[in-house]
């Protein structure tokens, strides 16, 4: 299987056992995400409340590779902002797409506002 880019709100719902957990959590093996988008999900961990020390364990415990930020990626979710505006897609909704444009790879997220997205790439939206 080729490689997935996973938006956090994807990952979040396996970590979190929201539907459809066990869809996404079939496509995690072939799948990387964003560094900016990993810090998402420790965020939404942390906001739980949930102990440094278990965010580590459950997060290094999964089969993805975190892709690091770099300056291409950031020209890309930047000049992403006119088309995505109207949406209202965040920083680290952009960061996501960016990598998945970087990579030639579909994206997958929970977040049905993607859905009608036209920018080149494949945007699974699973809900």
């Amino acid at each position: 299987m080729s490689k997935l880019v996973i938006d956090a709100s994807a990952l979040l719902a396996v970590l979190l056992g929201k539907e459809p957990a066990k869809e996404i959590e079939k496509l995690i093996p072939s799948s990387v995400i964003s560094s900016v988008n990993f810090s998402e999900v420790v965020t939404k961990l942390t906001d739980i409340d949930m102990p440094e020390s278990k965010i580590r364990e459950v997060l290094e415990s999964l089969p993805i590779e975190v892709y690091p930020f770099n300056k291409k990626q950031a020209y890309i979710a930047g000049l992403l902002r006119p088309l995505t505006k109207s949406k209202g897609l965040s920083f680290g909704d952009r960061a996501c797409l960016s990598l998945g444009m970087l990579l030639k790879a579909p994206v997958v997220t929970m977040d049905r506002v993607w859905k009608n997205l036209n920018i080149g790439i494949e945007i699974r939206v699973l809900r």
